[in-house]
């Protein structure tokens, strides 16, 4: 692994940065990873990683498996990974919104925010139907392939959202857009709308409508319905179209009352 200066002209720790990129590698990966792959993978000699892998063990980072030989991530990443967003007052604040729109509909129910080209997952809320889709907290997807992304990208002139994309937009499905003219079409349409919507574009058989959190401009926050393409019929696209037009100003609201507000639902859980 190679140490690069940054802009400012400084050179990151080497053992941090190590630390922290196994634990973005293992996040990643869909599986518990061995040593020489991530070894292979991460350019660092199988004796050093051994003892940098055993130490964030013991500290809860890391697990391993029965064989003593596959590691992936602990539950202490989880702990300290939820206290970002319980630390969040917009977050928070919403959290009653998302139980309502839960509540009133019974769909699986996201809060995204736009991290570079990506939003990741913050909080959600299941569906109670037994068809329904699977995702997780702390999960990245491309922005332009999701509703929550063009929700909150729609907020944006062209430009700036060629900044932050780039010119090449990967395909998560056949029907991901992968040209920015397409994607800024589809922007212009979630602006006439006041919300966005995708279908298969980040996951087969999935539908998904959003609209962006009202807390500053460009928008960095969005919530979504994501439904089986199944039950998402243009009717039903436009119910919940309606739901997250009052949601939102639902959130409007209550991001105007005083701070602090009491955590509820997946956050209170968490404490």
């Amino acid at each position: 692994m190679v140490q690069e200066l940054t802009d400012d002209g400084y050179r990151p720790v080497k053992s941090a940065d190590r630390v922290l990129t196994i634990l973005e590698v293992l996040a990643a990966s869909p599986a518990r990873r061995g040593l020489s792959d991530l070894g292979r993978e991460l350019g660092i000699p199988v004796s050093s990683l051994h003892a940098i892998l055993r130490t964030m063990q013991r500290r809860g980072w890391l697990e391993v498996d029965e064989t003593g030989t596959r590691f992936g991530i602990g539950v202490e990443a989880l702990r300290v990974g939820s206290a970002y967003a319980r630390a969040d007052d917009i977050v928070s604040r919403a959290e009653p919104v998302l139980d309502w729109l839960s509540d009133e509909t019974g769909e699986t129910v996201h809060y995204g925010r736009l991290e570079g080209a990506h939003v990741v997952y913050l909080a959600k809320r299941e569906s109670r139907h037994s068809l329904r889709i699977y995702s997780a907290i702390g999960k990245r997807i491309p922005a332009h392939a999701a509703a929550l992304g063009k929700a909150i990208l729609a907020g944006y002139t062209d430009d700036a959202v060629r900044s932050v994309l780039g010119t090449e937009l990967s395909a998560l499905t056949a029907r991901t857009k992968t040209s920015v003219g397409a994607l800024l079409t589809d922007l212009a349409k979630a602006r006439k709308l006041g919300y966005a919507t995708e279908t298969e574009e980040s996951d087969e058989g999935l539908g998904c409508v959003a609209v962006h959190v009202p807390d500053r401009s460009p928008p960095r926050d969005a919530i979504s319905f994501a439904v089986p393409t199944a039950r998402l019929k243009p009717a039903r696209v436009a119910e919940l179209a309606i739901m997250l037009r009052r949601g939102q100003t639902m959130l409007s609201e209550r991001l105007s009352l005083p701070w602090p507000v009491t955590p509820q639902g997946f956050l209170q859980d968490l404490d």
